[in-house]
C-alpha cells in the first residue's frame, strides 16, 4: 500500500504551496500547449497524477459545463486539497478518483474503476473514452512508465491526444557562472530520484513507449529557460532548492554545512549583476492515438 511518505518531495503544506507556485510559473506555457492541442469547450480530459489539482481547475474552466475533467491522484491529502478548491469555485464538471496509477484500474474506456472518490455522485460517464490526457512530471516518478502509457492508451478514443510535460535533460539545470554547491545538490536530486524508482530524464524514453502503445508523436518541443534573478520563473527552481534541501537533510544525505553552502550560493547568485540560471530541460510531447 502506497503512503504519503512514498512521494519524493512529500505531500506537506509547503509542498502544496510549492506546487502552486510551480503551476503559476508554467501556466502560460501550459495554456499555450493545451490550445495548440485543441482542448476546448465540451472536451473530456483525463488529468493523470493531478496532485493538488491546479491544472485540473484550469482544464475544468476551459472545457466548461458541457465538458468534463477526470482527475487521478494517489495522495489523500492532495485529493482533499483538490476537492476543496473545486468546491470553492463551484466546479461541477470535475470527478476526482483517489487511486494508484500503477495498481488500480483507470475510470473510462470499456470499464469502470472499482475504487475511487468522486466529487459527483452519479451513475454513468466513466465508461466513456477521453478526448485528451494530460500528464505533467508524473512519468518521471512512477515505477513502470510503460504500464502507465498502456493504461492511458486503454482509455483514450482513437484520434485522441496524450500530452506530456516531462524532463528530458535534468543536468541542464545550472547557474552561470557555476556554483559548486548547486552542482552537487543537483546530483543529489538525481540520485535520490532514481533511488526512489523514478527516472528524471524519462522524456527521452516517451517516443518509443508511445509508439509501442499505438500512438504517433505529432509534436515534440523542448522548453528550457535562461533566467535572471528578477524573472518570475526564477522562483520556481529557487523554492525547489529550499524544499528539497530539507528533504535531503531528512534523508541524511546532506548536513547543515552543505545546506548553508547551497543557500549562500543562491543568495549570491540572486545579488550578482550578471548572474544567470538555466532551467532543467522539459520535453512537451503531443501524441495521437492512431490504433
Amino acid at each position: 500500500m502506497a503512503t504519503e511518505r512514498d512521494y519524493v518531495l512529500g505531500t506537506h503544506d509547503e509542498e502544496i504551496s510549492r506546487l502552486g507556485l510551480q503551476h503559476r510559473v508554467w501556466r502560460p506555457v501550459v495554456l499555450d500547449c493545451w490550445e495548440k492541442a485543441g482542448i476546448t469547450v465540451g472536451k473530456r480530459v483525463l488529468d493523470v497524477g493531478a496532485g493538488p489539482g491546479y491544472a485540473t481547475i484550469d482544464l475544468a474552466e476551459i472545457v466548461g459545463p458541457t465538458g468534463e475533467v477526470v482527475a487521478l491522484e494517489r495522495s489523500s491529502k492532495f485529493v482533499r486539497a483538490m476537492k476543496e478548491a473545486c468546491r470553492a469555485r463551484s466546479l461541477a464538471n470535475v470527478k476526482i478518483h483517489e487511486l494508484d496509477l500503477m495498481t488500480d484500474d483507470f475510470p473510462g474506456g470499456s470499464h469502470k474503476s472499482f475504487s475511487f472518490t468522486s466529487l459527483k455522485e452519479e451513475d454513468g460517464g466513466d465508461g466513456e473514452f477521453y478526448d485528451f490526457s494530460w500528464c505533467r512530471w508524473v512519468m518521471a516518478f512512477v515505477s513502470d512508465p510503460a504500464l502507465l502509457i498502456k493504461k492511458i492508451a486503454a482509455v483514450l478514443r482513437k484520434g485522441a491526444s496524450a500530452i506530456f510535460h516531462e524532463y528530458g535533460g535534468y543536468e541542464t539545470w545550472r547557474f552561470v557562472p557555476p556554483r559548486p554547491g548547486h552542482e552537487c545538490f543537483r546530483e543529489h536530486v538525481i540520485e535520490t530520484w532514481r533511488a526512489s524508482g523514478g527516472e528524471p530524464d524519462i522524456g527521452l524514453e516517451l517516443p518509443a513507449l508511445l509508439a509501442q502503445n499505438g500512438f504517433a508523436v505529432r509534436s515534440a518541443r523542448p522548453h528550457i529557460f535562461c533566467l535572471r534573478p528578477n524573472d518570475y520563473m526564477w522562483q520556481w527552481p529557487a523554492v525547489f532548492i529550499e524544499v528539497h534541501l530539507a528533504r535531503l537533510r531528512e534523508l541524511g544525505r546532506v548536513d547543515d554545512k552543505f545546506m548553508e553552502q547551497v543557500r549562500t550560493e543562491l543568495a549570491e547568485a540572486e545579488k550578482a549583476a550578471n548572474s544567470l540560471m538555466l532551467t532543467p530541460l522539459v520535453l512537451e510531447i503531443m501524441a495521437e492515438k492512431v490504433t
